[in-house]
């Protein structure tokens, strides 16, 4: 199979594409120049694209073991404006209804701190951002505790994440295994906990 030569010369691209995703602050140029590249990919037809913000010297993003509130501060203000940038140049384009948007991470932050100023991993609650591939605009599902410890309404496994994820992609989890020492395994483990497509998240 050949690769279709994808060109990323952003000479292309409009003052006005150039400027929504901030390639004119050099806050938002990084992140923002690899979001757009990643719309460039969805619109010649890359299937998977992955897009991380660019790492300097000292500086591990969303990862705020150390002090929550200056990183917190930079990263949101390298990536808030290119993320949204992305969405809405999607949408712009006729592409967002196939594409599935996903910005999330494998943990959320303790509402206590960690050493003082950082916040340890918290397994009990996160957020996701969904948009695109049928899930529904606007909808903000769940919420914690008080203080943002436990989900604790209309709470979402990852198992039932990953069914719904996959249910948007046309596929079914429960018919689509690996074999794994000697017995077929689900993508989303459901041979131990069955999971569910959460039919709240998607758009009748």
């Amino acid at each position: 199979m050949t690769c279709p030569f994808i060109s990323l010369d952003l000479k292309r691209e409009s003052a006005a594409t150039r400027k929504i995703y901030g390639l004119d602050n050099p806050v938002t140029a990084g992140y923002g120049l690899r979001c757009l590249m990643a719309r460039r990919l969805v619109e010649s037809g890359v299937r998977f694209v992955q897009v991380f913000p660019p790492v300097k010297p000292q500086f591990q993003p969303w990862d705020s073991h150390s002090n929550v509130k200056t990183e917190l501060e930079r990263i949101c203000a390298a990536c808030d404006q290119p993320s949204a940038a992305l969405i809405q140049d999607l949408k712009a384009r006729g592409l967002l209804e196939e594409t599935i948007v996903i910005w999330s991470g494998e943990f959320g932050r303790l509402p206590v701190s960690q050493n003082g100023l950082g916040r340890d991993h918290n397994r009990n609650a996160f957020t996701t951002l969904i948009a695109g591939g049928g899930f529904r605009a606007g909808h903000v599902h769940g919420s914690t505790d008080e203080v943002g410890y436990r989900a604790v309404e209309k709470r979402v496994s990852v198992r039932d994440l990953h069914a719904t994820l996959l249910n948007q992609l046309g596929l079914d989890h429960d018919r689509l295994t690996f074999s794994h020492h000697g017995r077929g395994e689900t993508l989303t483990d459901s041979s131990v906990t069955h999971a569910d497509r959460v039919p709240e998240l998607i758009r009748a």
